[in-house]
C-alpha cells in the first residue's frame, strides 16, 4: 500500500503551490517533501506538477488525485486531532474561507482575540464553496450562493460597487458628460482615463460595464495590481479610475483619499452569505465569528 505521508505532501503542495510552502505546512524539510512527491509520482506512474517559476501547478491528473483525496485526508487529520494523547483541553481549529480584502477588513483586526485557532483560506469562490462541501473548510464568506443541501447560507450583509478615483481625476468634467445622458460620450470619457485592475478577478469592473453600458468593456486596466486593497492606495496617489465595493473603500472616501466618481445608472448591489455545513462541531465557534462580521460590516 502506498505510504499516507506521500499523500499528505501531495495535499500539502497542491495547497500551497510550493515545496517550501508544504515544507512549512508539515514541519519536514524541503528535500523530505520532493522526496515524497518523486517516491508518489514514481508509484503512480505520471508527473503531477508542472514548475512554472517557483509556483508548483498541477497538472490534470494531479487535479483528479487531489479531488479523490483530499476529503479521505481531511477526515484522517480530525481524527488524529480527535484521539491524539493531551493533557491539554483541546482547542479547536476552524478553517474560515474569504477573499483576502475582506479579511483585511474586518477580521484581521480581530484574530489575536480569538479563543480557538484559525486557518485562513483565500481563493475563488467555487473552490471555496466546494472544500465547504467536502469538509475542508468550517465557514465561507461569499456573494455566491452554492446548490449543496448540506450546506446553509445565511444573508448576513450588502456591498455595492462603485466607480471611484484619485483625487486629480476631474470628477467636474465627468459630471457635465452625465448630464448629457449620452452612453457613448460617457463611455469615451471613462475610457480615456487611467483604469486599475486585479491580478485574479476582473468580475466587478466587467459587471458594472454590462450594467450600464449593456456590453462588457473592450479594454484592459492599465495597472494591474495584487488585490482590491492595493488599487484603494494606488489611487491615493491622485489619478486613475476603479470599480471596487463601496465598504472596501469608505474609510479613505471619508478622509478624502479618494472620492466617489459614479455609482451608475443603477447601483449594482451584491449580498453577502455565511455559509456552513449544516452539521457541524463548531457552531459556537461559528457563531463568534459571524458577530464580529457583523459588528463591522453594513446589514443586508
Amino acid at each position: 500500500m502506498v505510504n499516507l505521508e506521500w499523500y499528505r505532501t501531495f495535499k500539502a503542495i497542491y495547497s500551497t503551490g510550493t515545496l517550501t510552502g508544504a515544507a512549512n505546512t508539515l514541519f519536514i524539510s524541503q528535500p523530505g517533501v520532493s522526496l515524497h512527491l518523486s517516491s508518489l509520482e514514481s508509484y503512480v506512474g505520471y508527473k503531477l506538477f508542472e514548475r512554472t517559476g517557483r509556483k508548483m501547478q498541477p497538472t490534470e491528473r494531479a487535479k483528479a488525485l487531489f479531488n479523490a483525496i483530499a476529503a479521505p485526508i481531511a477526515k484522517l487529520e480530525e481524527a488524529e486531532k480527535t484521539f491524539q494523547k493531551s493533557t491539554e483541553k483541546h482547542t479547536p481549529t476552524i478553517s474560515i474561507g474569504m477573499c483576502f480584502e475582506t479579511f483585511q477588513t474586518t477580521l484581521e483586526k480581530y484574530i489575536h482575540t480569538l479563543p480557538f485557532n484559525v486557518i485562513l483560506c483565500f481563493g475563488e469562490y467555487p473552490e471555496m464553496l466546494d472544500n465547504l462541501d467536502k469538509g475542508l473548510l468550517d465557514l465561507i464568506v461569499t456573494p455566491h450562493k452554492g446548490v449543496s443541501a448540506g450546506v446553509v447560507h445565511e444573508a448576513f450583509s450588502s456591498e455595492t460597487l462603485i466607480m471611484v478615483g484619485g483625487n486629480e481625476v476631474d470628477s467636474s468634467a465627468f459630471a457635465k458628460v452625465l448630464k448629457g445622458k449620452d452612453n457613448v460620450e460617457i463611455e469615451a470619457w471613462l475610457k480615456g482615463q487611467k483604469w486599475y485592475g486585479t491580478t485574479g478577478d476582473m468580475e466587478h469592473l466587467f459587471r458594472f460595464w454590462e450594467l450600464n453600458f449593456n456590453k462588457r468593456p473592450d479594454f484592459r486596466p492599465n495597472y494591474i495590481v495584487p488585490n482590491i486593497n492595493s488599487i484603494v492606495r494606488c489611487l491615493s496617489g491622485g489619478v486613475g479610475l476603479a470599480v471596487v465595493p463601496n465598504f472596501l473603500c469608505s474609510r479613505e472616501i471619508e478622509e478624502g483619499l479618494i472620492k466617489k466618481v459614479w455609482e451608475g445608472h443603477k447601483k449594482l448591489k451584491n449580498t453577502l452569505y455565511f455559509g456552513c455545513r449544516k452539521n457541524t462541531i463548531y457552531s459556537a465557534e461559528i457563531e463568534h465569528l459571524k458577530g464580529l462580521f457583523r459588528e463591522v460590516m453594513p446589514a443586508a
